[in-house]
């Protein structure tokens, strides 16, 4: 198999809006993390909700977890760089995330789940992302799928660069995961110091980096390490040029399909309206997820 891709030349990229900084935060048992879509980038960003960064080399910081908790109306997708996250549900589910691989899990009508970090080597990183659903969408059956390192593609983009495709499609290649209502899109990049790799976008779709090593120049513009680069929507662009800087810099790039519904969101739960979520409040309660 030809592992060389190909991408389509970009005429005109993407520039960087606004760059955002991570917050440090803890969630689930006292997990160390920096939540870097926020609140406040859920409109702007739709249809990503959230996107959590964790690093650290000290089992203090992550070995407790998150225990049980509930979601509903949105699908979560962890990426593991380093180390491991064991997950169990309340239907008797239980998967095994290793290094490298990913879960992408449909929360829907509801689910209650836990995710225990494994120690690898003392290291632990990666990413979980929140990715909204259609209103259509959002009482559909829970759903997860465990995959592997192996079974994502990964492609040489030349001059030492390389793109490993979670979900979407480019240039003819397509993720372990597709989505028809929001069209994620979602890559990893390696590009070595002072190479540029020019990855297609669709113009109507919202569109983000976040660099996690060494620094990125997007129009001229520098994202720093733990930094997030919003690009913008102009369109007239039909992709984003990015240029690493002194040293090898690994970033993930995402886009969207905006949803443009309502987002109402009380801590675990994401629908379009009060009431759906006052409901998905008491149907918690009652222990009907």
């Amino acid at each position: 198999m030809n592992n060389t891709l190909q991408l389509p030349a970009v005429t005109r990229s993407r520039e960087v809006e606004r760059l955002v900084n991570g917050i440090p935060t803890t969630d689930g048992a006292g997990v160390r993390l920096t939540r870097v879509l926020t609140h406040d980038l859920q409109r702007r960003l739709d249809p990503f909700l959230m996107l959590d960064a964790f690093r650290s080399d000290n089992p203090d910081d992550y070995i407790a977890g998150f225990p049980s908790h509930p979601h509903r109306g949105f699908e979560t997708v962890t990426y593991m760089l380093n180390g491991r996250m064991r997950h169990r549900d309340n239907a008797g589910n239980e998967g095994l995330l290793t290094e490298g691989g990913v879960q992408w899990m449909t929360a829907g009508r509801g689910i209650v789940h836990s995710e225990i970090p494994e120690q690898q080597d003392g290291l632990m990183e990666g990413f979980q992302l929140w990715v909204n659903l259609p209103g259509k969408n959002k009482m559909t059956a829970p759903w997860y799928r465990d995959i592997p390192a192996g079974d994502i593609p990964v492609r040489d983009l030349g001059n030492g660069a390389s793109l490993k495709l979670i979900s979407g499609l480019v240039a003819g290649v397509a993720g372990a995961i597709t989505r028809d209502d929001t069209e994620p899109f979602y890559a990893d990049l390696v590009i070595p110091a002072g190479q540029s790799v020019s990855l297609p976008l669709q113009a109507s779709h919202n569109a983000f980096v976040y660099v996690y090593r060494g620094e990125a120049s997007i129009g001229g513009r520098v994202v720093k390490s733990a930094q997030m680069g919003l690009l913008n929507n102009a369109a007239e662009a039909d992709g984003v040029t990015i240029t690493a800087g002194a040293v090898e810099t690994r970033l993930i790039a995402l886009s969207g399909k905006p949803l443009a519904e309502p987002i109402v969101q009380w801590g675990p739960f994401v629908m379009n309206s009060r009431e759906q979520v006052e409901q998905a409040i008491l149907d918690y309660q009652a222990g009907r997820f």
